[in-house]
Order: C-alpha cells, then structure tokens, then sequence
C-alpha cells in the first residue's frame, strides 16, 4: 500500500504540468512519390534511405521489409541477402524518425508509416507488374502492416509476414503501467528513456546485439512521447486482429521477452478466427524476439521461403505445428 500512494502521488504531481504528447506528422503533398537505387522519396518530400537485395536475374517474388521500433534498414541485410539468392527481391527503408530518416527521434504517427507503405508499395507493383509483392514487419514494422492492410485503397499483396509484431495494446497492459505512461507523456514528453535495467533479452545472437549496441543508427534513448505513439499503434493492431484480410504467416517466438505471450495469444485467437484468407501462424520453441536475426534465423527463412512458395503447407521447421498445439491449449 505504501507503494501504490507513492505512484498515485507521484502520477497527481507529475500531471499538474499539463503538455500534451506530439506526434510529427508529414507536411503537405507536393511531390510525386518515387524510388531511387538508395531513397525513397515520399509525396511530402521527405527522402526515406532505401536498401535493396537484388537476384542476379528476373525475380520471382518481391519482399518489402519494415524493421523494427528504433531499429533501421539494415536489420534486415542477413535476410535479404539469402532471400535474394533464391530469387526475391527484398527493399527495406529507415522509417520516418528512424535510421537516418528526417526527424530522428520524433513519432510521425501510425497514419504516417501506414501512408508511406501503401506508396512504396504501389510504386513497387509499378516496378514488377507480375510479380507477388508481399510484405514483412519486424516489431513496430509487423503492426504497421497490420494497421496498413486496413487502409482505403491499399494495394492487394500476395500476402503479409508478420515476425513478432508489436501488440502490446494497452487492454492487455497492468494499470498502473498505462497510468504511469500517460502521466509521462502529458506531463514530460520530451523526457528520454533508455531502458537499460530492464534486463530483458531480445535475441540469443550476442554478437548481434553487441553491433546494435556500438551502431550510431540505431536508437538508444527514447521520447516517452515516442513511446505513448508506438502504444497507439499497437492498440489499433491488436484490435484489428478480426478484420485481417491478408494471407498471412505469423512468427513468434517461445522465449520471446519483449512482447508478452498473452496479447499474442489472444490477437491469434481472434485472428485465426477470420476466414476470408489463409493465415499460418508459426511458434519457436527456441526463438526469441528478434527471430530473423536469432542464432536460429535461417530456420525462419526457410519457413518463410516455403510459405511464399507452397502457401499453407507444412512449413519445414514444424514450428506452425507447435502452434496448433499450443493455441489449442487456449
């Protein structure tokens, strides 16, 4: 009890402030959206950084990536390049306020990471008129695609990969963190936080977090403004669970730290329970929240090669026969 006034305090005192948190969103269309070999240049003007994973020939599938919350671009370079070796062509690019994309640090909102997938998106079914365009969301990047797939005039994809998206709504988050979060964002958006404490393990590749950790690019400190914006789109990905009218391939894994079982479980469920497309769902038993970058990754692009290839055959892991085991379970 001593601890629950404390933080009741603590959350009157903080909101005496009254500032409001910000997102920052694009300007005005003046522009014709197009690619370049290392930008993506928006309706607004603004030069998003593109990477590419090329096949030595025609491609026979298209991949666009969306990497994860203050991640970049080059998280998925170990995934494009083996998937551009067996003919998919991959592109992946530094999401407003990410990487080197304008206005680093600061929230554009979901409508504004929606918008601009839907433009690269038509500009790539431009590029490959006949090809099967889908598309891939890490993290942040799984829920923006979710949140996509239900905009006016998206256009249609072969299906959507979604590797451990982001749906930690608020609905399934304890009180007092989501009192604690609005207090901060209406009283001191601009603070940072860093989350280091937390002690939670986002992959067992070491080496790879270690590189994360000495690159420039990727975030360390975030606006808790940026936070209240990434909980925004996470509540409206987990509500459209029941609306998701893609083909999908879902992975998740079992020792996943930083986006908790029971909001996936139940995005799933509902999930699972639509029946105008085909959904796959996979879960690995050794697999953690970076899954495609995990000591285990190749074992997920195998999967994933084979669902854009088979649909929804047996994947080669089993790991999509662990999840009907588990979900089965309730």
């Amino acid at each position: 009890m001593p601890h629950a006034r404390a933080l009741a305090g603590l959350l009157v005192l903080l909101s005496l402030s009254g500032c409001m948190p910000m997102s920052y969103p694009p300007g005005a269309k003046t522009n014709t959206a197009q690619l370049s070999d290392n930008s993506f240049l928006t309706e607004d003007g603004a030069s998003l950084p593109l990477r590419r994973w090329l096949p030595d020939a025609e491609p026979n599938a298209v991949i666009i990536a969306l990497h994860g919350f203050n991640d970049y671009s080059h998280f998925f370079d170990s995934p494009g390049n083996y998937f551009s070796k067996l003919g998919i062509a991959c592109f992946a690019y530094d999401q407003r306020g990410f990487g080197a994309a304008p206005q680093r640090g600061l929230w554009a909102g979901g409508e504004a990471y929606a918008q601009d997938l839907k433009q690269l998106t038509r500009l790539l079914k431009q590029r490959y008129p006949n090809k099967p365009i889908y598309l891939l969301g890490e993290s942040m990047g799984g829920a923006i695609v979710i949140t996509a797939m239900q905009q006016e005039n998206m256009p249609d994809v072969a299906g959507i990969i979604l590797a451990a998206p982001a749906l930690w709504a608020r609905s399934t988050m304890p009180w007092y963190q989501t009192s604690l979060l609005w207090t901060l964002a209406h009283s001191m958006p601009w603070l940072t936080l860093t989350g280091s404490g937390l002690e939670i393990l986002p992959s067992d590749n070491i080496d790879m977090l270690r590189a994360m950790g000495r690159d420039p690019m990727v975030i360390k400190a975030t606006r808790v403004e940026t936070v209240y914006g990434l909980t925004n789109l996470m509540d409206a990905a987990f509500d459209s669970a029941g609306s998701l009218r893609a083909h999908t391939l879902m992975l998740y894994g079992e020792k996943d730290e930083v986006i908790p079982k029971e909001p996936t479980y139940a995005f799933l469920q509902q999930m699972l329970t639509t029946d105008t497309a085909e959904k796959t769902v996979a879960i690995y038993q050794n697999g953690y929240h970076m899954l495609l970058r995990d000591l285990q990754a190749p074992t997920a692009w195998q999967d994933i090669v084979a669902w854009i290839k088979s649909g929804p055959n047996q994947l080669p892991s089993g790991a999509d026969s662990r999840a009907r085991q588990l979900l089965s379970k309730g």
